[in-house]
């Protein structure tokens, strides 16, 4: 099939499956997608078992495997994502809770990604190395999933907050955490090695060049719009600087997820309030939330249907069950540790360990770097494994954190 052919396929089903899940489930919208999507897919598979010779699952497997998941994401869909998502998040909000959210972020991912390779790597009889890999695809919250439920679980304004940034920048930082990590367990299958001092460069140069990058570029674009009113162009430059930025990351082997949330964060507050006029601001808004609500259905669809590309076997599926508990203490960690260094200079809403542990759902970008991952005897593991916690993350989860979040935190916001 042609890349338009994929593209067209992919739209109308994920229109049809949204469209199921409004008149019948009523979920929030990529939930019910994805529901609809995996509902439809192990239908398939069964229907492949009692009639294997009508061939239909080896169809669509054919058709999904030759979409390259963990591209269209990483390098296509992410970075529209990411700066859409940053665009909604004001830098007046995030500057209240800029010391969570910058722990959660760094330190989180950090025992995060120690606590779950470790205990993968006990679970499963893995190398240490290559568990570590596990825990860094595992630790970071999906911002793609958080946010899309956020909008359905009307949380506290400042639990809204930490949540959002920490989704937004734990995401970049264990990208980045990933590569150097995967350059060290893999160093013939990835140009990512030479060892610890190569992995701290990659580090600063993949975030802190990123960050950079994106500072630079949302600013670059600001001076240019404060000298336009024309919301169709501002609207056009927006995209320019959300694809291209992320693209131009990329190609210097920069953090582009990084970038696209430095730059989002930059135009969604400096740019509306400063380069932009009312009529600009609400052509602005309303594109990006349009361009997120259709790629999180696209997205939504496609976690869906890769069960066809995961190889399930009883090892995999054990592991995948026992690293739903292991990522659910990998995250208390990397949300009750910060809460606790900060405690004794603050004051937090009530709940908030357990509804940030909770609210921090795993996604498409999870599956994505697994993908990814050079093929080896470990990776169907890990793959298996990183499919089972996403599907119960996205639906456990994301069905319950509004319910969670209303019971625990029923008490006047504090901060």
């Amino acid at each position: 099939m042609t890349i338009l052919q994929i593209a067209a396929l992919m739209l109308v089903l994920a229109a049809a499956f949204g469209t199921i899940n409004y008149l019948f489930l009523k979920l929030p919208s990529a939930i019910g997608i994805l529901i609809v999507a995996l509902a439809a897919s192990l239908g398939i598979l069964g229907l492949d078992l009692i009639a294997p010779g009508l061939g239909v699952a080896q169809t669509v497997r054919g058709v999904v495997s030759s979409v390259d998941f963990s591209e269209a994401l990483l390098e296509g869909m992410l970075g529209l994502l990411l700066f859409a998502g940053a665009l909604h998040v004001k830098l007046s909000d995030l500057r209240g809770e800029w010391r969570i959210v910058a722990l959660m972020a760094t330190l989180g991912v950090g025992l995060s990604t120690v606590i779950a390779g470790v205990g993968f790597s006990w679970i499963t009889g893995m190398p240490l190395m290559i568990a570590l890999v596990f825990g860094a695809l595992i630790s970071p919250t999906d911002p793609v999933a958080v946010l899309g439920v956020l909008r359905q679980a009307n949380l506290k304004k400042s639990m809204e907050t930490k949540i959002a940034g920490e989704s937004l920048f734990n995401d970049g930082v264990g990208y980045v955490v990933f590569l150097v990590l995967v350059g060290i367990a893999f160093p013939h299958g990835d140009d990512h090695g030479g060892g610890l001092s190569g992995a701290a460069q990659l580090f600063l140069q993949e975030a802190v060049g990123g960050a950079l990058l994106g500072v630079g570029a949302g600013w670059l674009t600001f001076r240019v719009m404060r000298r336009i009113d024309d919301y169709s162009l501002e609207v056009l430059i927006t995209l320019a600087l959300a694809v291209g930025g992320y693209t131009l990351a990329v190609a210097f082997h920069l953090s582009g997820p990084v970038m696209a949330v430095c730059a989002g964060l930059f135009i969604g507050d400096i740019g509306t309030k400063h380069g932009m006029s009312e009529t600009t601001r609400q052509y602005v808004d309303g594109f990006w939330k349009l361009i997120d609500e259709i790629l999180n259905a696209v997205l939504f669809l496609m976690i869906g249907f890769e069960v066809f590309v995961v190889a399930f076997t009883m090892d995999g599926l054990t592991a995948g069950v026992l690293s739903i508990g292991l990522s659910l203490l990998a995250r208390l960690a990397a949300v009750s540790v910060p809460v606790l260094l900060l405690k004794p200079f603050r004051e937090f809403s009530r709940g908030v360990i357990p509804i940030m542990t909770w609210g921090g759902l795993k996604g498409g970008i999870s599956v994505a770097l697994a993908l990814s991952l050079p093929e080896g005897e470990w990776k169907p593991l890990i793959l298996t494994a990183t499919y089972v916690v996403v599907i119960f993350s996205i639906i456990v989860q994301g069905l319950t954190v509004a319910p969670l979040s209303r019971r625990l935190g029923r008490e006047p916001d504090l901060v």
